[in-house]
């Protein structure tokens, strides 16, 4: 990252913290009845996918603290205790999901504002134990609100994700799917941004081509594609 990374990531904060008012935005629209209602996540309500969002926001105030005071904090303190706070928060009304939503994204935002530019390069490790530098965490939360917001089936889409958020998560999509073993070599064309990419090793043996939030959505796994020209080819699980 070049020598004005602290405004980078003050601008990446910043990003964040418009994706969160968006979102509470939409959070704003639903009713009792939406929050208790599936999402487009098999075996999750919207209450579970706003809980996950807020206990995600705490997971990643206990990284910066890790960096902030040099003492190693988890993101969670397990898997387990992770997927029963979300289980336990998934029933609960409204106005507490909004209110724990927007509670947490100002813990993250605060702590963020905390740190100096050396406890910045502190590395952490993620809850998949692989260490980041804590400047990464910004990015992590952006993308945790961003393509959650398109999962609780309230009316916002992969269409409406900022096309420098989709450009750059396209690359990295398109490297991370492409180094799992056993992807048959397929290539991607973003019809309105002009970038290309051939995910897995060989030969493409087809080209998908589309707008690239459709094709950034259909490779996280929103949806089946529909905006891309079938046949499509298959897609590794993630991890």
């Amino acid at each position: 990252m070049p020598s004005d990374f602290i405004e980078l990531l003050t601008a990446r904060m910043q990003a964040v913290n418009d994706a969160t008012r968006e979102l509470l935005a939409t959070v704003d629209t639903l009713d009792e009845a939406a929050v208790a209602a599936a999402s487009p996540l098999p075996g999750w309500t919207r209450g579970h996918v706003l809980t996950h969002l807020s206990r995600n926001a705490d997971s990643l105030v206990n990284l910066l603290l890790w960096a902030h005071t040099g003492v190693e904090t988890p993101q969670y303190a397990s898997a387990a205790l992770r997927d029963s706070d979300i289980e336990a928060g998934a029933p609960r009304p409204l106005a507490e999901q909004r209110a724990d939503l927007a509670e947490s994204a100002d813990r993250l935002s605060g702590m963020a504002g905390l740190l100096t530019a050396d406890q910045w390069r502190t590395e952490v490790r993620t809850r998949q134990g692989t260490p980041v530098e804590a400047t990464r965490i910004p990015w992590m939360r952006l993308q945790e609100v961003l393509i959650h917001h398109v999962d609780l089936g309230a009316g916002y889409t992969p269409a409406q994700w900022p096309a420098d958020f989709v450009a750059e998560l396209l690359a990295e999509a398109a490297v991370d799917l492409g180094g799992r073993p056993g992807v048959r070599p397929f290539g991607i064309d973003a019809t309105d941004s002009g970038f290309t990419a051939i995910i897995g090793a060989g030969e493409p043996e087809q080209v998908v081509a589309g707008p690239a939030s459709a094709l950034l959505a259909w490779l996280l796994g929103r949806g089946t594609g529909e905006a891309l020209p079938r046949p499509l080819p298959d897609l590794p699980a993630w991890r």
